[in-house]
């Protein structure tokens, strides 16, 4: 590890540790490794980070269609939040790994050689801020003197914080605990919170004794959009384009098949099966989950709405959007003058180019 790496490590460790400590991986998730079988000894292997959101190219993970098509081992590692993920990329343990906008955006401003290779989903009604029936928070404005639950450094962090803000609520008018998804299932059964900002499918048991306040789409349409991202390390992603490409080839097959036979992801569908299997979710929450997400296709993935155009268009203007905001919110220091450096459209590009949905259809589990 070269000085550069390691004081870069260190910084994004002083920063993240208030978040961490609160929320340490349990055992299980530390060894939630999956090898792949029938793959190349010729080449090192492939770790990839992965949280538990669910998506459709979940089931290409179960499948191994991953590793069927590049031809790698891969290594599965499930993190529980965007900032247990910067801090494995930070000290060069995950060559891949998927984050929500928020920290994705607080990496890069720290100096990490990240790059932003894919757009999982835009985040829309799939995350928001609910309240618990009872709790006497009707709309925003009520938040002042109530307590919320919320992981910190998360997508659903930037956007309370934004909503807060726009609607000129003073953090300090209220209490903002930082609580990961089990967590906030747990305080709010208990009744230790009035409100959460979180997503499915956490978000959707709230529901049954709860009120959305605000979503995320309806946050994304006053300007500030969010989304879940597929990182790289560049040093990685330059020295393995091919695979670069059949990765996210395997990941815009699944989103394919998902898109164009909807109907056909019941929960008894090998594909919803198999996503459950590797998320731990039920596979009737599966379903509900992924009709509120919107997953972009490799058109749109590298038209200016995403990947491509320059620093004031897209994914790199959003990174941008998101740094202001949080360096305002003193969670980070330095905004960077142009994140599409970070931004990286080409492996998607040579991905579209191997028309990789005709030729990396997901296979059933």
């Amino acid at each position: 590890m070269n000085l550069k790496r390691i004081l870069t490590f260190l910084a994004i460790i002083s920063f993240l540790s208030l978040f961490l400590n609160a929320c340490a991986p349990s055992e299980k998730d530390k060894s939630d490794t999956q090898g792949t079988g029938g793959t190349s000894t010729t080449q090192p292997t492939v770790t990839v980070g992965y949280q538990g959101m669910l998506n459709p190219w979940k089931a290409a993970i179960e499948n191994k269609r991953f590793a069927q098509v590049t031809g790698r081992e891969i290594t599965w590692r499930k993190f529980n939040s965007g900032a247990e993920v910067i801090t494995a990329m930070a000290s060069g343990d995950v060559d891949l790994a998927v984050a929500g906008s928020s920290p994705i955006a607080t990496g890069m401003s720290r100096g990490l050689e990240l790059e932003l290779v894919w757009i999982l989903e835009a985040i829309e009604a799939n995350e928001a801020l609910i309240a618990r029936q009872g709790s006497g928070i009707e709309t925003i404005q009520d938040l002042k003197g109530k307590t919320v639950g919320v992981p910190f450094a998360s997508t659903t962090h930037y956007h309370l914080l934004f909503a807060l803000e726009h609607n000129k609520i003073d953090t300090k008018d209220l209490k903002i605990l930082n609580l990961q998804p089990d967590a906030i299932a747990a305080s709010w059964a208990q009744d230790r919170i009035d409100a959460a900002f979180i997503w499915s499918p956490v978000l959707d048991q709230l529901k049954a004794n709860g009120k959305v306040i605000v979503s995320s789409g309806e946050l994304a349409k006053l300007g500030r959009p969010t989304f879940d991202g597929l990182i790289a390390q560049q040093a990685f992603a330059q020295q393995n384009p091919e695979f670069m490409a059949q990765f996210i080839g395997v990941i815009a097959a699944a989103d394919a098949d998902y898109r164009d036979n909807a109907a056909a992801w019941t929960p008894d569908s090998p594909q919803v099966q198999a996503i459950a299997k590797v998320t731990g979710a039920k596979a009737a929450d599966v379903t509900q989950v992924l009709s509120q997400y919107q997953f972009p296709d490799l058109t749109r993935q590298v038209s200016s709405q995403w990947l491509g155009g320059g620093k004031n268009q897209g994914a790199a203007k959003a990174l941008a959007d998101t740094a202001e905001f949080l360096k305002a919110e003193q969670k980070i220091s330095e905004v960077l003058p142009d994140y599409s450096r970070y931004v990286n459209a080409s492996y998607a590009q040579a991905a579209l180019a191997m028309n990789p949905v005709a030729s990396a259809a997901p296979a059933a589990p």
